[in-house]
């Protein structure tokens, strides 16, 4: 064999055992639904639920354990969306959520006569969104864990032949002349999906309304029949009680389907003669030629005739059934999308006059063919402008039946930043300090929000005692929320009192956000201007150069930013570089920590000047004032007021008294240093070190110009214990928690201490 010959070969069996769709007996299909029930019985909602849940999977919800949680959570959206596709269609947290939320409440039965309508402004990237969606619908729809079935027809002559003697002759006559177009090697006229072919002594006729087989289970007889097929389990109760699962009790088959059915029950003796004709065959779906998905553009004509037939098949069931008008082939362009989905792609032009098409379709899932009733229950889906929506004023009853979701711009400032990095390469953030990047995100999306919010205001009663880290529209805030990220610097008192309703309502706010301001295009155009203006081999992009781009080089987008935005922008930069660097240089001594921790739990119920062994650490203490206040102020700081301090020193007392020692040390045996009050105790503790832990350095001038000298050989000649400060500074930053380089973390430590930030940000 040669290579050529071998090559043909794999190729050949590849694509067979790839494309080939076994056809299978009504036995057999029956089989494979008690095997594998929850992937037979589906309708294309539940489909489309089922292949967004592959692609997308469970979503991460940072806090899973706060009793005010929203479920809303982070969904991995990369291979529903970007993974193989020609052009990757960024979901932001915002839409993810919206749209999974959607397609769970698609998935039951009281949701499926609408037509969902993705409505944003232009730039979005809704045309884009539904290209990828559906390109991985039809993915999904073709491998096996999508795989649904439909109905095949298989006539037998023989058992037809059992017809009565009154119409016998006419059939076989007609049979006799098939049989004859057949030995002359006539050729067949159909496409593939609808004509039949001869296999033997068996007539192949699909349906071409993609019709479950199981709707071929008289109505009446359904329930009896399935309590009978599956054994009392899960999916029983399911099929039985769950409303996504009405459809199998409610739909018909086509009126194609149902003629035969009906023409020869009553010609057949038995219902089992009926059944042995009856096969099914996966649902194959094709974008291209129409089957299953269906897309059309506003610029695509109406057809002149949406009725179709096939003459020649027409004429081979009379042949068979011996009646002219026990079945009339005729269906339309919907049967080809039913259980399948039927898109627009923007709602101008002619498809304009489609979606006006769809209102009878929708909400009676009927359309009139001729004199015929052909079902349709199809996923109808549209995209629309805002500024479209005039299309469907002055229809209520339409309107009724339609679900917007809406696709705005990218407000989730993490998605933001991905875009840039998917089309300029991954490599741009090493041109960056830390948070630039993501700060020039956050400029961007400042333009697409809403300048007031009431469901912070309502939340935040005095957005000014946050003007260190946000402004005062608390966009930044809000920017947080968006990610999922509840931000350090609110109170706790403002922390708790973000409950679910509170936080529901800012998600909510986002509905109406995003339709102006900077479009995706243009960001893309905007960062590429900025990086290409200031990224250079030897320097880092700064604040500065942000700051700089956008009030001095392009002034004229200050204008589509809120009033102080940049430079609050600054302040809460500012903010969290020196966090980083406080927590980067912070390294204490745990046992010490302990130690000091539960010798005053012990100590505070003595008086001053007593003298005690401790029972937990076994240390003697000398319990002076002295002793007291010296733990007190690494708890409370030194400046704290002498009253506020004696009432932390009595209530620390009582808590140790009545519920640490007697309740959790005594009573339930709990550790001393898993007791609430030790917890309280040490997170205070700290909190403190970490505040001053800046402190010693900054009035060190070699501390600095060793940080600028680190990775020389000018390192070596600086004193150990600041050698080992700096290394243990310089390496926290570059870990893995914050993604620093060496020579981004040098840059920010010089820029902390030159601009004294320890000091405008005091704890």
């Amino acid at each position: 064999m040669t290579n050529v010959d071998r090559a043909i070969k794999h190729l050949n069996r590849k694509i067979s055992e790839r494309e080939h769709s076994q056809t299978l007996s009504f036995d057999d299909f029956l089989k494979i639904l008690t095997i594998r029930p929850d992937s037979v019985v589906r309708n294309v909602f539940q489909t489309f639920h089922d292949m967004i849940r592959t692609y997308v999977g469970v979503g991460r919800d940072e806090y899973p354990d706060d009793a005010e949680s929203i479920n809303y959570v982070n969904y991995d959206c990369r291979n529903l969306f970007v993974n193989d596709t020609d052009r990757p269609f960024f979901a932001d947290r915002l839409f993810a959520n919206r749209l999974i939320n959607h397609v769970d409440a698609m998935k039951g039965s009281a949701r499926q006569n609408k037509i969902y309508i993705f409505e944003g402004p232009p730039g979005s990237g809704k045309s884009t969104f539904l290209n990828n969606l559906l390109l991985k619908f039809e993915e999904y729809a073709n491998s096996d864990a999508g795989t649904r079935y439909e109905v095949v027809w298989r006539l037998d002559r023989k058992v037809l032949a059992q017809i009565s003697e009154t119409q016998k002759s006419s059939f076989v006559d007609k049979l006799s002349n098939l049989l004859d177009e057949y030995e002359l090697g006539q050729p067949e006229i159909a496409d593939m999906k609808s004509s039949p072919y001869r296999a033997g002594d068996f007539v192949e006729i699909a349906c071409p309304s993609h019709d479950n087989p199981l709707l071929l289970i008289p109505k009446r007889d359904r329930r009896s029949f399935f309590d009978d097929l599956f054994k009392n389990d899960e999916f029983k109760w399911k099929l039985f009680t769950d409303k996504e699962y009405e459809w199998v009790f409610r739909e018909t088959p086509c009126t194609i389907c149902s003629s035969i059915f009906d023409a020869l029950i009553q010609r057949l003796p038995t219902s089992m003669d009926i059944y042995h004709m009856i096969h099914a065959r996966p649902y194959r779906f094709n974008r291209r030629l129409g089957e299953g998905i269906t897309v059309f553009n506003p610029g695509d004509k109406q057809m002149k005739q949406n009725v179709m037939t096939n003459e020649q098949l027409q004429r081979k069931i009379d042949a068979l059934l011996g009646d002219s008008n026990a079945v009339k082939y005729l269906y339309s362009s919907f049967a080809k999308t039913n259980n399948g989905i039927y898109a627009l792609m923007d709602v101008k032009s002619h498809n304009a006059e489609r979606l006006l098409e769809l209102h009878n379709i929708i909400s009676e899932g009927i359309h009139k063919v001729e004199d015929l009733e052909e079902n349709v229950k199809s996923l109808f889906i549209a995209l629309m402008n805002p500024e479209d929506e005039k299309t469907i004023e002055g229809f209520q009853s339409f309107t009724d039946r339609i679900e917007f979701i809406n696709i705005p711009y990218v407000m989730d400032l993490n998605t933001e930043v991905e875009i840039y990095r998917n089309i300029f390469g991954k490599h741009i953030d090493e041109s960056f300090l830390p948070r630039v990047l993501h700060n020039f995100a956050r400029t961007i999306i400042a333009t697409r929000m809403k300048t007031t919010s009431e469901a912070l205001l309502e939340w935040i009663d005095d957005p000014m005692k946050y003007g260190q880290y946000c402004d005062e529209n608390l966009q930044l805030l809000k920017m947080e929320i968006y990610t999922g990220h509840i931000p350090a610097w609110l109170t706790e008192e403002d922390r708790k009192r973000l409950t679910a309703k509170r936080r529901r309502s800012i998600i909510d706010e986002s509905e109406l956000e995003g339709v102006t301001g900077f479009s995706g295009r243009d960001s893309i155009k905007i960062f590429s201007d900025f990086y290409a203006t200031y990224a250079r081999k030897d320097k880092l992009i700064s604040m500065s150069s942000l700051n700089t781009f956008f009030t001095k080089w392009r002034s004229d987008f200050k204008e589509m930013l809120p009033e102080g935005f940049l430079d609050s922008l600054l302040r809460n930069y500012n903010y969290s570089v020196l966090q980083e660097v406080k927590e980067s240089l912070y390294y204490y001594n745990q046992e010490q920590i302990t130690r000091d921790l539960l010798n005053y739990m012990f100590a505070v119920s003595f008086e001053p000047g007593s003298v005690a062994v401790c029972r937990f650490t076994g240390d003697k203490l000398e319990i002076s004032e002295d002793f007291m206040r010296a733990i007190e102020g690494r708890l409370l700081g030194v400046e704290i007021y002498e009253n506020e301090r004696r009432t932390f020193r009595l209530e620390t007392q009582k808590e140790y008294a009545s519920r640490t020692l007697t309740q959790e040390i005594l009573a339930e045996g709990t550790n001393p240093t898993e007791t609430a009050l030790y917890q309280s105790l040490h997170e205070r503790y700290v909190y403190n070190l970490k505040e001053k832990v800046l402190e010693p350095f900054l009035e060190n001038a070699n501390f600095r110009r060793a940080i600028k000298d680190y990775d020389t050989e000018a390192f070596k000649t600086y004193d150990k214990r600041i050698r080992d400060d700096v290394s243990f500074l310089i390496n926290n930053l570059c870990a893995a928690k914050y993604h620093y380089t060496k020579q981004s973390a040098k840059e920010i430590c010089v820029y902390v201490i030159d601009n004294d930030l320890a000091h405008r940000f005091p704890s």
